[in-house]
């Protein structure tokens, strides 16, 4: 059974022209894997050495913002990605250059001399990251079946996620226990370079000349060719969507850990490697459901599966199993959340200038993100634990209402375009 889509998409020519399609969707979660593992190297790797180091926590957390802050303004050159070179090629540079950067800061002295090495490395690793998530993007755009788009999108989060932990949890634990602890970045360089070979399991894929049209002028049609994707019915709706706070998985579980008696070491677990692997499995269990189902209704409802988790803890006895399953079932559930973020955009943004595309709705969806995160501390401070759980379902929930409302009102009623 494949999901049916009643609404018709932007009407966009190719931008690419694909020898093939695939249909081994677990492909892309070794090609978005170096886009995690830069950022998990960068805040739980790297992070915890420069302290070791006895580096300022304040310049700790600078350098961390530094890695996080290309990610926001990424749209800007993914224009480049869409019309200049192979996006093969775009793949090749993200990953080697993820992986050098990570090999060299592996390497340095973690003193406060070498901070500004530092500084531009992580900026350099987090730029061309964006390269790897762009091309992988635009492979899935123009390479996927229609029938395939949920899976591919959760084996895209699962590399996503998956990366994390290996640049993070991976990396962490390669360090502290090797005689030397250089060796880690090396073998998370080695893996980096290894996902680059996934890109040899994919067909060939051509970008499409245009005869007489100049560097710039393919800028303006990639420009063009957002609008488009911006004002049909298809588009609107998902970039309306992005906005809204579903999913967005804000509570700070480590911060109210003591509440439910858990200590450090449980924290750890569960925000490292186990919470990893659950939204993981969220991640993959939401690929099926979303190649069967009608994508906005998926995402609503993992949306609201978030918030019932979150919840039912407020319901359950405040003890450290029930803190380790409540946070793990959230974790998969945001885990799913991000699945059904990917698959809508996939199914969004046609084939032409899918990086610039995807990276504007991904760009729009952090807004939420960072709002719920502030929204959750405030209202903890204000009105206590119980009230930010129920939080994380009255928001989503309203929300949800509001935008099937809307969608009802402005659906094309019968006999127009």
């Amino acid at each position: 059974m494949t999901t049916v889509h009643a609404e018709a998409g932007p009407a966009v020519d190719e931008a690419h022209v694909s020898r093939g399609v695939v249909r081994r969707p677990w492909l892309f979660a070794p090609l978005f894997a170096p886009f995690g593992i830069s950022s998990g190297y960068v805040t739980v790797t790297l992070a915890f050495q420069l302290r070791q180091g006895q580096i300022p926590v304040a310049i700790i957390a600078t350098i961390i913002a530094l890695s996080v802050w290309p990610q926001t303004v990424k749209m800007l050159w993914a224009p480049i990605v869409d019309t200049f070179g192979n996006p093969k090629l775009w793949y090749g540079i993200g990953t080697v250059t993820v992986g050098l950067s990570i090999l060299l800061m592996s390497v340095l002295p973690k003193t406060q001399a070498e901070i500004p090495i530092f500084t531009a490395l992580i900026v350099l690793s987090s730029v061309t990251s964006t390269f790897v998530s762009m091309s992988t993007e635009i492979f899935m755009a123009n390479q996927v079946p229609a029938d395939l788009r949920g899976r591919a999108s959760g084996w895209s989060q699962a590399g996503n996620l998956g990366g994390a932990g290996i640049g993070g949890g991976v990396g962490l634990v390669l360090a502290e226990n090797l005689a030397e602890a250089w060796i880690s970045g090396v073998v998370i360089a080695l893996v980096c370079f290894a996902c680059w070979g996934a890109t040899l399991l994919l067909p060939k894929l051509e970008v499409v000349k245009t005869e007489g049209l100049n560097y710039l002028a393919g800028l303006k049609e990639v420009l063009v060719n957002v609008w488009q994707v911006a004002r049909s019915r298809l588009g609107y709706l998902a970039l309306i969507i992005m906005l809204l706070p579903i999913g967005s998985g804000g509570v700070p579980w480590s911060a109210i850990a003591e509440e439910w008696g858990a200590g450090g070491n449980m924290v750890a677990f569960v925000n490292g490697i186990a919470g990893g692997i659950a939204s993981i499995v969220g991640a993959l269990v939401a690929g099926f459901i979303c190649d069967r189902m009608e994508l906005k209704k998926a995402y609503s409802m993992f949306g609201l599966l978030v918030g019932l988790v979150a919840v039912s803890l407020i319901l359950l006895p405040r003890t450290p199993t029930v803190f380790v399953g409540g946070v793990l079932a959230y974790q998969a559930m945001v885990g799913m959340a991000y699945t059904g973020y990917a698959a809508i955009v996939l199914e969004a943004i046609g084939k032409k200038s899918a990086a610039t595309n995807w990276n504007l709705m991904a760009s729009l969806s952090n807004i939420p993100i960072a709002l719920m995160s502030t929204i959750d501390g405030h209202v903890h401070d204000a009105y206590g634990t119980n009230a930010m759980l129920f939080g994380e379902l009255a928001f989503p929930a309203v929300a949800i209402v509001l935008f099937w409302l809307f969608v009802a009102a402005t659906r094309p009623r019968r006999g127009q375009g």
